[in-house]
């Protein structure tokens, strides 16, 4: 026996269409070009009570079913798939399709009780509802988690080095330039990426991390560029969408990038050139359009020096450089930090407000710093745990830091505790000191280490009178 045609199929599916519709559903009914009922099956005249059904054949269809709409099926040729129709005090679920001749014109309709109670559908769209609110709410939450946390209110800091820094950064939000945020571990970078992603014209579309250094090198590419459907064994049916896709009109974050692999950095080099990328996987290009702002900890010149980072790609991310200066260069932000931190732990901590003392302040002035700010936070977190007062003091202060003071800075004046201005006056003049004399006098050398400019150099030497001299 021969192999069925794709024709005869069609064929057969057609005529065998209606006998089972008929066969399994609540009832069946036929009119023709003039919506008179030339055929109804055994279980429609029952339904709607009719004694003769031989008795509606040849009527309009309206005669016998008052609400039926089969006369504008036939009158437009355009089906109606789902609808409910009353008939006396019952209501039907059915639909309603127009036959058509091989030149297509229409000849009648055909028409099915699908339920005879329209409660049979009620679950089945609660649930579609139900489905479509999850969804959404699924989609807002998803939304929600790609937006930003931090604005530039979030970098407290008043003095010159953070001053200058937000107002660099400000400047870059207004671009679509790409951004390479140097800074030590813990000076808030990525506080600082999604400031300006907050203030850019991008704010409302995504904000996406990718912190390099904690995916695993072999899993990076599909990271960035997502996997095609079937890509390898293994591989989700329906693929998966990288960093790349999900950040699509808005900001992609790529922390640590000084951790990227050479053989990486040249696919996502070609990425940012072009404006486009390959799935893992696949052999189609899918175009993107994001803005890169791209971090690290680590001596990126160093590192194109010695060929471990590529100069392309080094250039092409550096843009514009923001620095992130580290705590012990803004000494004078310490009050205000420690405030604004005591402050955040004691809500995430559920404990009542508490204060920060003058002492306490000035024996944190006191200290280098190697984690930055978020080496702070750990320090008032443990002071705040382990103290019952309602204020931190010097003594809270010492239980919980390194007892040799990382900087050395006179502790008293005349037998007096160190004040503010005179402990950030000190702290400002040993910077500057040791900038100049790593330098060898060079004041816009040391300008960019201090991370302020030469101008603020020469007004803040002249207040703390410092003398390059004898620096």
């Amino acid at each position: 026996m021969g192999m069925t045609s794709a024709e005869e199929l069609r064929q057969l599916a057609s005529e065998s269409l209606l006998a089972h519709y008929a066969e399994y559903c609540e009832g069946a009914v036929i009119v023709d070009a003039e919506a008179r009922i030339v055929w109804m099956n055994e279980r429609y005249p029952e339904r709607l009570g009719i004694a003769m059904p031989e008795c509606v054949v040849g009527q309009e269809i309206e005669k016998v079913i008052p609400n039926s709409l089969m006369r504008q099926v036939v009158e437009t040729g355009r089906p109606i798939m789902l609808d409910i129709m009353e008939y006396g005090e019952a209501a039907f679920v059915v639909t309603r399709l127009p036959l058509h001749d091989k030149a297509g014109k229409v000849l009648g309709a055909v028409g099915f009780m699908l339920y005879d109670d329209p409660g049979h559908v009620v679950s089945l769209t609660a649930r579609y509802q139900r489905l479509r609110r999850d969804l959404a709410e699924t989609r807002k939450k998803l939304a929600e988690a790609r937006k930003t946390k931090y604005t530039f209110a979030s970098f407290v800091g008043a003095g010159t080095a953070s001053s200058v820094v937000k107002q660099a950064a400000r400047r870059a939000a207004r671009t679509a330039a790409p951004v390479l945020i140097l800074g030590e571990t813990g000076t808030g970078k990525e506080l600082l990426a999604q400031s300006i992603h907050a203030a850019s014209v991008r704010a409302e579309a995504p904000f996406v991390a990718v912190n390099i250094a904690a995916v695993p090198e072999t899993l990076l590419e599909a990271e960035f560029f997502g996997v095609a459907p079937g890509a390898y064994t293994g591989a989700e049916r329906n693929g998966r969408d990288g960093k790349f896709k999900l950040a699509d009109g808005g900001t992609l974050f790529l922390d640590e990038i000084g951790d990227m692999s050479p053989a990486l950095q040249a696919k996502l080099l070609r990425t940012l050139q072009e404006g486009e990328f390959e799935p893992v996987g696949s052999n189609r290009l899918l175009s993107v359009d994001v803005r890169v702002i791209a971090a690290t900890s680590r001596d990126l010149e160093g590192m194109v020096a010695d060929g471990s980072f590529r100069a392309d790609l080094y250039y092409r991310l550096n843009v514009i450089t923001l620095r992130t200066p580290p705590l012990r260069e803004r000494l004078e932000d310490i009050a205000l930090l420690a405030d604004y931190l005591v402050d955040a732990i004691c809500r995430n901590q559920g404990m009542p407000p508490r204060g920060i003392a003058t002492g306490a302040i000035n024996r944190l002035c006191r200290h280098d710093w190697p984690g930055n700010v978020r080496e702070l936070a750990n320090v008032l977190e443990r002071a705040l745990l382990m103290s019952d007062s309602d204020t931190l003091e010097a003594d809270d202060m010492e239980s919980v830091m390194p007892t040799a003071p990382a900087v050395a800075l006179p502790k008293v004046v005349g037998l007096r505790p160190l004040g503010m201005a005179e402990a950030v006056a000190q702290a400002e003049r040993e910077a500057i000191r040791l900038a100049l004399l790593s330098s060898r006098g060079n004041k816009a050398e040391a300008a960019r280490q201090l991370g302020i400019s030469r101008a603020a150099l020469y007004e803040k030497m002249a207040a703390l009178d410092v003398d390059a001299r004898s620096a």
